[in-house]
Formats: C-alpha cells, structure tokens, sequence
C-alpha cells in the first residue's frame, strides 16, 4: 500500500482512560491507518510501562501524546468533534453508523477529532454534547461490547477508507503490450492453429474473433506476450523433431 492522502489532522481523543495497556494498543491501530494525533483527557495511568509494550512500533506516538484534564481542553483547536458510543442515549443529536458517517466527516475541512470514553462507562451525556457528531460501530446486538482500542482500530480503518487515505501498490506490473504486440502474436498462433489442423483456413468459425477477445480480457504485459512466444516457439520445436 501507498500513502496518497493525509489525516495528519484528526486527532484520536481517548476521555478518562482506565487500562494503560488499551493506550498503547490504541496508538497501534492509529499508525497503523495513518493517524499520528494522540490526546489523552484525564488518563488513570500515563505513561506506564504497559502502554509502551503494547504499542509495540507506536511508541512515537505515546512520546509526543497530549495530557490534558478536560474534554473541553482536548477539543479546543478542533473544528468537529465525533463522539463514539456503544449504548443507546437520551438525547436530542442524531446517532449515525459510522461507516454511513465517515465519508461526510472526512470530506469536511480542518482538525478533526475522535473521542472514545471510559472503557467501563464509556461517554458521559455531557461529553457525548460536546462532540457535533454521534457515531455507533455496528456489532453483534447479543454481544456488543468493542475493545477500546478494537473500536479505535475499526473507526480509523472506516475513516482512512472513507478519505482514501491509501492505495494498493502497483505491485510491479509492466509495461502493457501494444497493438502490435497482440498482432503479432496473433498471426504466429493462428498460423500454428492452422499448421496443427486446428483450424481450417477455409471454413474458420469465430475462432479469429474469440482469439483477439480473449487477449483483450486478459490485458496482457509485453513480458507476458514474449512469454507466450517463447512457449509456442519451444513447442513447434519439439512438434517438429517429432516428440
């Protein structure tokens, strides 16, 4: 994969944190999608051995993290706020499945902020009316409890797919054929076809069409087509000696 887009910045906001090992794995499934911005409201234990361990190629992340005592603190530079929850609230702000959420969210503007609650509790009311935006992650109704930091990982995934943070590498492929290429390949392997008495140059069907469609579906590399003609030369060979 290759970087192609930038969440440089959104923020991932953990409030009120009580296991230090679920900040290390947090700031694991945040590099791993591309997000650098850690931000820590109140945590119980920071830093902690613990935290560092399990952030294993995060530990970046942990050094340069923000400790701060308030949410209100934590969203002050933030020009929206996506507070996530597993449990149904009484309130008047919209709840959306952050998968529908994400692309709008990442389309918008400016510093952008996750925040996750308590790993017990969760959000408080109150938090959850500071953020402009309610998501859920969607899970198994009879048993819908996330790791914080599994939920963390979920969220940046969708983000960073929404956004399009990433690209599949091209993987090496070559330089495709060209028309001439296909041509002449063609011609040689129709000429065997014949040769062989596979095709009768009189009455040849659709076998001329099939051929050239088949080639086209297959999108084939200039390496492939010398490929093919390597093959057919050593197999003309080998007719022709009698094997």
């Amino acid at each position: 994969m290759k970087a192609t887009g930038d969440l440089s910045r959104v923020a991932v906001v953990l409030v009120r944190t009580s296991h230090p090992g679920n900040i290390g794995s947090a700031a694991r499934a945040m590099k791993t999608m591309g997000l650098r911005d850690l931000v820590l409201v109140a945590p119980r234990h920071f830093p902690h051995p613990e935290a560092e361990a399990l952030a294993a190629g995060a530990a970046d992340l942990l050094a340069r993290a923000r400790v701060v005592a308030t949410l209100e603190e934590a969203l002050a530079d933030r020009a929206l706020a996506v507070g996530f929850s597993a449990r149904r609230r009484d309130l008047s702000h919209p709840v959306a499945e952050w998968r529908d959420l994400a692309p709008s969210v990442g389309a918008l503007a400016g510093p952008l902020a996750l925040v996750f609650g308590n790993e017990t509790s969760g959000l408080t009311n109150d938090e959850l009316l500071r953020c402009a935006r309610l998501a859920t992650i969607a899970t198994n109704p009879e048993y819908g409890s996330l790791n914080l930091a599994a939920a963390v990982q979920v969220a940046c995934y969708e983000l960073a797919l929404a956004s399009r943070a990433f690209a599949p590498s091209p993987g090496g492929a070559g330089e495709p054929a060209t028309g001439e290429d296909l041509e002449a390949l063609h011609a040689r392997l129709r000429s065997l076809l014949v040769a062989s008495g596979f095709i009768d140059p009189e009455n040849p069907g659709r076998y001329d069409e099939r051929l050239r469609r088949l080639a086209s579906r297959a999108n084939l590399e200039r390496e492939e087509v010398r490929l093919i003609h390597g093959i057919l030369e050593a197999l003309s060979r080998r007719a022709g000696s009698g094997g």
